[in-house]
């Protein structure tokens, strides 16, 4: 049986102000390629072969990178939001353009997982499930949606609270039957969180949780797009796109940070902490990087020393700057 999968990406990235004033959150680099790319090809590898991506905001950043999806090894199709219609609202809009008539994967479009998608789905048949949520285990649920669970079945979903009853949070993968996907109103702003699955328990329908302690890390804030791309470098994250990426030369391990084979590095500088440099950036003598993302054809002058910080592309840092969670060359919304 063919899999399908939608993709959600139409998020406007608030919290990642101001990397996101011109780039959707999705399209962010995370080791090196967009953060796109390492869920399509997580998808393509699980043997997912039709994927809608559900944009919205700045959606027309997305065809022109990913096309039809061909180069990529999975078909790849855009359904596109006028005005953002929630997750719910989403999906059921995007689920017009797939083929398939199966179960059907939904991912959020801010997190970095190794959890199997198979087993996931295994998990969704054996208990003839109508929704399967991978879940997950974190020290501080208060920001997450929790659940509470008997067994694999989810018995409450509550989105956010102060006091969550659990520590067991969704974790953004689910696995929707095809009339669940049918029953989301369409054409309106629906959130899955909030609405639809508080609505389907109260139906009686099973959910079911796949409860996973694999990685995982939601990419939403700067800090955790810096942690994500070390992550990936270390190896406690993987990723396809990112050993494609290793394999094809164009980037280099070195130090525990990412540098492109194009970019020129001079005599005493050092770039450690998870660093990414990309292509054609010219770091100075006697420079310091440390956990931050340099942009492609940068240049950082000789003796800068910049932490957590972020460089747009085609950027100039004078020499002797030091900066510390500092953006540089992110212009503002227009």
């Amino acid at each position: 049986m063919d899999k399908s999968a939608i993709l959600l990406v139409g998020g406007f990235g608030t919290r990642l102000s101001p990397l996101t004033n011109l780039t959707p959150k999705p399209m962010l680099h995370v080791g090196g390629i967009p953060f796109t790319e390492h869920q399509i090809t997580k998808a393509r590898a699980a043997g997912i072969s039709e994927i809608v991506l559900a944009t919205s905001y700045l959606a027309d950043v997305f065809e022109p990178y990913f096309g039809d999806g061909e180069k990529f090894g999975i078909k790849i199709s855009y359904a596109v939001e006028k005005e953002a219609l929630g997750t719910g609202g989403a999906i059921a809009n995007a689920a017009k353009f797939l083929k398939g008539q199966g179960p059907v994967f939904i991912f959020n479009g801010d997190v970095l997982s190794s959890h199997d998608l198979n087993a996931q789905l295994s998990l969704h048949r054996s208990e003839a499930a109508d929704v399967t949520l991978h879940l997950t285990q974190v020290e501080d649920a208060r920001a997450f949606g929790v659940v509470e669970m008997q067994s694999n079945a989810i018995l409450t979903f509550n989105e956010k609270m102060e006091n969550p009853p659990t520590n067991i949070i969704n974790a953004g993968c689910y696995i929707f039957n095809r009339d669940v996907i049918d029953q989301i109103p369409s054409g309106r702003i629906v959130s899955v969180e909030r609405e639809t699955f508080p609505e389907l328990l109260r139906k009686g329908a099973h959910l079911a949780g796949y409860l996973d302690s694999s990685y995982w890390l939601d990419i939403g804030t700067p800090a955790a797009l810096l942690k994500a791309t070390s992550d990936l470098i270390s190896g406690l994250a993987h990723s396809t796109a990112f050993d494609d990426l290793l394999e094809g030369g164009l980037y280099q391990k070195h130090h525990s940070s990412l540098i492109s084979s194009s970019a020129t590095i001079e005599e005493g500088a050092s770039i450690d902490g998870g660093s990414l440099i990309g292509e054609g950036v010219h770091i100075g003598r006697s420079a310091r990087i440390v956990s931050s993302v340099i942009g492609a054809h940068s240049r950082i002058g000789e003796n800068c020393q910049l932490a957590h910080t972020f460089v747009s592309a085609n950027n100039q840092i004078p020499a002797g700057f030091i900066a510390a969670s500092q953006f540089f060359g992110f212009s503002a919304k227009k």
